[in-house]
């Protein structure tokens, strides 16, 4: 999720140059882009080369710990995020076959501290005003590489902040943000009055990377895209991600691309570092922290609890690493 917990100076660009020296690449890299034509849509499923190598369809009564763990805390996600996260059915389960994930407005006290940042802190303990969930495939699932598509009905509010993210299982590069970030999609204060929005309500969907050093010396190339049949119902967020390049794709069509060039590694000098070891899935819904609450009406709305993010599947396919950049330009992968 992006992290807005520094002050950086905002380029608006396309793509960044691909032979600056680390001084001149500017902290963040925005871009906005048209939706994509209507009618569009392609099914990977369809495609030939292209293997489902990992999915869930919810289609049991109960969340599959085999595939899935969850992150218990009040840290804020290092956001000034006011949710804490739970595991409890309340704020995760499965209703009709589908992943629900459920904010709701309640105090509630929980470990301070993620688990990786708890050495010694154990006791530590933090109060929240709201309670969720974050769903993690750490440990049990990680690619590197390949299609990976989620269909979700987002919620909307102002201070929602629905996530569909990954963040890599080892981190080789170093801490956040070196080791990298792929944000799949994120959405805040969807359904809000947006003068500048079409048709007047907020419907803009983000993608973005994080990647440079490690925090504040990192940096992100997001690109945003305002989709009004965002707040109508279900639909398919996703990336196609291979060597050297990631694009990002909204019910099937591709709406952003991002290249070796655009990214770096201070701890590396190989072009496709950090995006070139495996990473993990991420669902999660918070509210509040500094994304929401710094745009739209401000603040987090209280009202219209509880919110809910609604997953009706998870997929993930894989093609030959040499191939899946090819499938980026053409329907099938051959590999």
């Amino acid at each position: 999720m992006i992290r807005w917990t520094h002050t950086a100076i905002l380029t608006v660009t396309a793509l960044l140059g691909a032979c600056q020296t680390v001084p001149e690449r500017p902290a963040k890299v925005i871009s906005v882009v048209e939706p994509p034509a209507a009618g569009s849509t392609r099914t990977p499923a369809s495609e030939s080369g292209w293997h489902l190598v990992w999915a869930d369809e919810f289609a049991d009564g109960t969340i599959d710990r085999s595939k899935w763990d969850f992150d218990v805390d009040c840290w804020g996600g290092g956001n000034s995020e006011r949710q804490c996260y739970t595991d409890r059915p309340d704020n995760a389960r499965i209703v009709n076959g589908r992943l629900v994930i459920t904010a709701l407005k309640e105090d509630f006290t929980g470990p301070a501290l993620p688990a990786h940042m708890r050495a010694g802190k154990e006791a530590t303990t933090a109060t929240k005003p709201f309670t969720s969930a974050r769903l993690v495939t750490r440990g049990k699932a990680a690619w590197q590489y390949g299609r990976i598509e989620v269909r979700a009905k987002l919620p909307q509010g102002q201070g929602t902040w629905p996530a569909i993210w990954m963040l890599p299982e080892d981190a080789a590069y170093g801490p956040w943000a070196s080791s990298g970030e792929i944000d799949i999609l994120e959405a805040v204060n969807l359904g809000t009055p947006c003068k500048d929005c079409p048709g007047g309500r907020e419907n803009t969907i983000l993608g973005t990377l994080h990647f440079g050093g490690q925090w504040p010396d990192n940096a992100l190339n997001s690109t945003e895209m305002r989709v009004p049949d965002v707040l109508d119902g279900f639909h398919t967020f996703g990336i196609i991600w291979a060597p050297g390049e990631i694009a990002w794709t909204y019910d099937g069509v591709v709406f952003a691309r991002k290249e070796t060039g655009s990214w770096w590694s201070v701890n590396s000098a190989d072009p496709l570092a950090p995006f070139n070891k495996p990473f993990h899935l991420i669902l999660n819904l918070a509210i509040g922290g500094g994304l929401p609450e710094e745009r739209g009406l401000g603040g987090v709305d209280e009202s219209g609890f509880p919110k809910t993010l609604e997953v009706d599947w998870v997929r993930v396919w894989q093609c030959a690493p040499e191939t899946s950049r090819q499938a980026l330009q053409e329907p099938n992968c051959k590999g």
